[in-house]
This record gives structure tokens, C-alpha cells and sequence, in this order.
């Protein structure tokens, strides 16, 4: 990896910059020339008087309009120099906040394909799916050991589903009780979706303030609970990158109330292998399998957020469920009259899960601690290495990610979605930008445990020189990207006025 060079240049000097320049080529669409064919059909031979009764000629047309006329070696090689703009984990760093973007083994694809997973049908008798029903036996089986819980669902098929999944739970067990309660409560730190999930299952919700480390403050919560709480959702490590270090004392506070614990389990990558939420007092936790443990993710899928419940909660999952018999066999069972039904389907994402417990397989328990070890020390890395150029808004010990804001950058009128559009010129992909929302200016940074020093080394290089460009040249990263096929775009407009067809 070459460290990107600090230079007043109005492009930045690195062989990322070179391989994207080059790539600069006409669209397909521009390369179109009348008469040009990547194939040969034979002639019709469908008689003239027979076509015109299947479709009458007022709706047939001699001409498409704006039709793209290129051969087979143009598409071939337009399809080849898109591959090469993208952006992806197999090429460097991918450090979105939040969203835990390791590498995939490739074991993992490999064992996916196997016949036996990639062809089977969920409609197949048990009999001719022992294997199937035994490779979801056996992850529920691990994933009880990693969270200390006695039941794991694997229905939810994206960490919002599992969230979803957790709260039905909860509000079935309280209105079981008697009094299925009002509110949720949820830290101002909070992932959108914990509160949008609970607002879906029929709650109220009910906001608690950060303290100044950027966790829950024991009597905030201790004020908030009463009779009318059902739970609390609360991010371990929180969406700042720091543990709630008093999170046995939070479940107390709940338990004693009758209220429910529910963790959001998106960055379990931080301590994998090391603590476990049934330990931590957690009644209920999602964990994003194709996050922690390894599936290709980007631009919205596939995931699977499997859901475990303390011993209060057993009698509610979904249905069914799969078990066991003394002879060895598995069967789907569906005699689980308190469950909340199906959240799916069927079984959850399968091959999604088949890559997970392949993962956790090749990895074993002690490489799974492994895993968490090293996310949080790249991350720390990454903290140091960067403290003294951006502002650090909390001070609390980092786990798995860091996140700074612009504040520094401000004084130059250069802002974080700039600091992210120049990061691109040096050939990274931006953190995650603006997120968490108590952050203003937030720039939110997950290496991983992927990463080895030279690459977090660039990174911090070219964040460091960005952060020097901001002070000397701040027209430079205002007007950034300089190097990437597509300039800076009127993200709000395309978002609400797509252009979803080329046109002439």
C-alpha cells in the first residue's frame, strides 16, 4: 500500500488515484453507433398474416427509439470498467461505522454453494433435510454459548427484523402478565431503527439523554422507569464506541420494575468471545450475523439478525422451531402455544447462516476472542493516531470504532461530508458521516479486525492531510471529489428526482 503523499496539488498523488483515473472511459451509452450488433438472430419466421393477428401492427414498431447500439466487445468492456469502480472490502478499507464491514472469507462462499444448502427447498420434507435442520440446530446451539442465553431464534433476517422480533416478544410477555405498558425507552444515542422498530410493535417511546461520557446515567433511567415501561433498548457498545460500563446496574434498575432489558446487538464484534450478554443481565438480544460474523453485506443485503431471550422470554419465540430427538434426528416443531408466530417464511436467511456458522467454525473460541481483541485495538490505533487532528467530542474509552466531528475543520468552513468527498480522492471509502445524531459533524470510524497497520496507517496519512488541506487549502476540500469518474452530486435532488433511464 503506498501512504498517500502530502501535497498541494490539486489532486492527491496515490496509486488508488491512478487505477480510478483510468477508468474515466465513455459510457456505453455514449459509445453507441448506428448499425452496431453484439449478436446475429435468424430471420422471422413468423408469416406476415399470422404476426398480424398475434399482435396487430398498430402496436408493433419497426424502430426503438434511443435504442444503444454497441457489439459484444463494447458491452464486455463497459461491464469490465464498471467492476473496476467499485468499491469494496476485497479492495481496502471499508470503515463505515456501525456497520462492521470485514472481510468475507472466502470458505465461507465456498461452503454456501455446496449442494446440499444452495439446492435444497424449504418445502422439502424433513426427512430429505436432516442436514439443513442440523446445521440450524447447531448455530442456535453456538449462539446460545456466545450470548449465555438459553433460547436463540433464527427467523429475523436483518437486525431491524431481530429488534422487531425481540419487542413482539417482550410486549407478549407483559401482556400475558397483564399489563402490556406503554413506553420504550431509548438513549438519544440510539441506532433510527430501535426506535422505529418499537413505534411498529405499538409502543411509545420515550428519549433518554446522553451523560457527558456518552452513556446512560443510572439515575436518568432509575427517573424514567415506572409501571408504564416495558423495556429499554440500549446499544452494547453504544453507537459512540463506548461500552455501557454499568449495564448490570441498568438491568436491576429494570428487573425491579418489571421491565425488560433489550440490546441491540450490532456491534457484538467488539466483544465476541470475551463477555456475553446473558452475563450482563440482557433479557434480549439481535445480533447482525453478516456483521460479526462475515457475510457480504453492501447496499442493503443479505442479512440475518438472530434473536436471543432469557429464561422470561423462552415461551415466545417464533415458530417453529427446531429440535432435537433422543435418536439424533431433527424435526420442526410447532406445539409453542405462547410464541408470537412466524416472523418469517421460513428458516431465517439459510445461506446467510450457513456462511455464519462457517465462520465461527474456522474461527473457534479462541479466535473468536481474537476477533474482538483486535477490532478494538485497530480502532484505538486509528484514535491515536488522529486525536491531535480532529476533534475527539468524548474522551471515554473507544471499544471497536471512534468517532470524531469537524469541529476543528469548521473554522475553515470545511465540513464533514467535504472531509468524506476528499477522502475519496485518496482512494478510501468515507466513514460513516453525520451518525450518531448527539454528534454534530460526526465522522464515525470502524477498521475492524481486517485491517492490517499499513492500511490504517494510508487511512490515517490521508485523514491527516486532509486535515492539513483544511487549514491550507480549504477551497481544495469544499470542492472535492477531483479524481472520481462522478463529481460531487446534489445528493437531496437525486434522491428525490432519480433519474432512472438514460436518454439521448
Amino acid at each position: 500500500m503506498t501512504t498517500p503523499s502530502i501535497t498541494n496539488s490539486d489532486e492527491a498523488t496515490t496509486q488508488r488515484d491512478v487505477a480510478q483515473k483510468s477508468s474515466t472511459e465513455p459510457l456505453i451509452f455514449e459509445r453507441s453507433k448506428r448499425g452496431r450488433r453484439g449478436y446475429q438472430l435468424p430471420p422471422l419466421d413468423v408469416p406476415e398474416q399470422s404476426l398480424d393477428e398475434l399482435l396487430p401492427a398498430s402496436l408493433r414498431r419497426d424502430e426503438i427509439a434511443d435504442e444503444v447500439e454497441v457489439s459484444e466487445v463494447d458491452v464486455i468492456r463497459h461491464f469490465t470498467r464498471l467492476s473496476k469502480l467499485n468499491v469494496s472490502i476485497d479492495a481496502g478499507l471499508y470503515p463505515l461505522g456501525s456497520c462492521t464491514m470485514k472481510h468475507n472469507p472466502r470458505i465461507n462462499e465456498e461452503i454456501a454453494r455446496t449442494p446440499g444448502f444452495a439446492l435444497s427447498h424449504p418445502l422439502q420434507p424433513e426427512h430429505q433435510v436432516q442436514g439443513n435442520l442440523e446445521l440450524l440446530w447447531t448455530i442456535e446451539q453456538t449462539l446460545k454459548e456466545i450470548f449465555g442465553m438459553p433460547r436463540v431464534t433464527l427467523q429475523p433476517v436483518a437486525g431491524a427484523h431481530g429488534e422487531l422480533t425481540g419487542i413482539l416478544m417482550v410486549h407478549k410477555a407483559l401482556a400475558k402478565s397483564g399489563n402490556a405498558r406503554k413506553y420504550i425507552l431509548i438513549p438519544d444515542s440510539a441506532h433510527g431503527t430501535n426506535p422505529a422498530s418499537a413505534a411498529f410493535a405499538g409502543y411509545e417511546i420515550r428519549e433518554l439523554k446522553s451523560n457527558s461520557r456518552g452513556t446512560v446515567e443510572l439515575s436518568t433511567l432509575e427517573a424514567a422507569v415506572n409501571e408504564d415501561v416495558a423495556a429499554l433498548m440500549v446499544t452494547v457498545p453504544n453507537t459512540l464506541g463506548v461500552f455501557e460500563s454499568e449495564i448490570r446496574a441498568m438491568a436491576d434498575i429494570l428487573h425491579a420494575k418489571g421491565a425488560y432489558l433489550y440490546c441491540d446487538g450490532a456491534n457484538l464484534n467488539s466483544f465476541v468471545g470475551i463477555a456475553r450478554p446473558g452475563d450482563m443481565g440482557i433479557d434480549v438480544i439481535h445480533s447482525n450475523l453478516h456483521k460479526t460474523f462475515s457475510t457480504p453485506h453492501g447496499g442493503g443485503g443479505p442479512g440475518a439478525g438472530p434473536v436471543g431471550v432469557s429464561a422470561k422470554l423462552v415461551d415466545f419465540v417464533p415458530t417453529p422451531t427446531v429440535e432435537r430427538r433422543e435418536d439424533g434426528t431433527f424435526y420442526l416443531d410447532f406445539n409453542h402455544p405462547d410464541s408470537i408466530g412466524r416472523m418469517r417464511a421460513f428458516h431465517g436467511n439459510f445461506n446467510v447462516l450457513v456462511r455464519a456458522l462457517t465462520y465461527m467454525r474456522s474461527m473457534g473460541p479462541t479466535g473468536m476472542r481474537r476477533i474482538a481483541q483486535l477490532a478494538v485495538l485497530n480502532a484505538n490505533y486509528i484514535r491515536a493516531r488522529l486525536r491531535n487532528h480532529y476533534h475527539l467530542p468524548y474522551d471515554a474509552p473507544t471499544l471497536h470504532e471512534v468517532v470524531f466531528s469537524d469541529k476543528l475543520q469548521t473554522a475553515h468552513d470545511v465540513h464533514t461530508l467535504d472531509i468524506a468527498k476528499r477522502l475519496m480522492d485518496y482512494g478510501f471509502h468515507p466513514p460513516t458521516i453525520y451518525f450518531p445524531l448527539i454528534v454534530s459533524g460526526a465522522l464515525m470510524i470502524e477498521p475492524t479486525e481486517s485491517e492490517p497497520r499499513e492500511e490504517l496507517d494510508a487511512f490515517c496519512e490521508a485523514m491527516i492531510a486532509i486535515a492539513r488541506e483544511s487549514e491550507e487549502r480549504p477551497e481544495l476540500v469544499r470542492s472535492a471529489p477531483h479524481t472520481t469518474p462522478v463529481r460531487r452530486l446534489d445528493e437531496a435532488r437525486a434522491a428525490r428526482q432519480p433519474i432512472l433511464r438514460w436518454k439521448r
